[in-house]
């Protein structure tokens, strides 16, 4: 069972049905009490993906307070993309053909109290650790920008259309109703530290280590948010970071 202390905070993997529902109550404060997106009723964000995923969940020490969670859905390959969150809202037939084990990372957040850096690495910790564990080779899920009008993103899109966009052979293509499709868009010259101060920590923590976006963003309004699907070959990760996860990890 994963398991993983640093500092102030503990990662570990849910263990019963009452860790999943304050996951899931996590999730509904940062993702639509905080947003204002319209949901299901009740305080909890649940959905059919939830029973099948592992979650992870990162807690203070001091006062046992959940801080942050995700959840993880693992894939023997990519044949089995279709099962994943993603595939409602991107066509990813390109990705079928990769012949490694793969995992979906979704609904991460973290406590809008909290601001300690130190959270955002002991989740990448726990997240290495399983990657290492599992024998994962790619990583994938969507990042979200708040909100749902580009406008506010657009320093931000242009760089990733300019830096960071998927490899032909992997880029999924358009399946939503509702998409910005900057790649095709943009003309501007991206200002980068803007770009960068707009852009999600997870999606930042992602392009680091060498990750890559789908040309487009999905407009989801019952998130209230636009999101990129974001993959990470394990294999791209550059050594020096990868000593600083494992640092972290062990």
């Amino acid at each position: 069972m994963l398991a993983l202390k640093k500092g102030r905070y503990a990662a570990r993997m849910a263990e019963s049905a009452t860790d999943v529902q304050a996951a899931q109550g996590l999730r509904h404060r940062c993702f639509l009490a905080e947003t204002g997106a319209v949901g299901p009723s009740g305080t909890v964000d649940a959905d059919a993906f939830d029973p099948i995923c592992k979650h992870i969940l990162v807690e203070e020490l001091r006062t046992g307070r959940l801080v942050c969670c995700f959840r993880l859905l693992p894939l023997k390959h990519g044949s089995e993309i279709g099962q994943s969150y993603s595939a409602q809202y991107y066509e990813l037939s390109a990705l079928q053909s990769f012949d490694g084990p793969m995992v979906e990372m979704g609904r991460f957040c973290v406590d809008p109290d909290y601001t300690d850096p130190d959270i955002l690495r002991v989740a990448w910790g726990a997240m290495t650790r399983f990657v290492d564990e599992e024998g994962v080779e790619m990583l994938f899920g969507c990042s979200s920008f708040k909100g749902t009008e580009a406008a506010a993103y657009m320093d931000a899109f242009a760089l990733l259309k300019q830096r960071h966009l998927a490899p032909k052979r992997w880029l999924p293509r358009v399946k939503a109703p509702n998409v910005f499709r900057f790649a095709d868009r943009l003309r501007r010259k991206p200002d980068a530290k803007r770009a960068i101060l707009g852009m999600p920590p997870l999606l930042r923590s992602y392009l680091v280590m060498g990750g890559w976006v789908s040309d487009h963003a999905v407009v989801d309004r019952e998130m209230n948010t636009l999101h990129v699907f974001t993959g990470l070959e394990v294999r791209a990760i550059p050594k020096a970071r990868k000593r600083l996860l494992r640092g972290v990890a062990g």
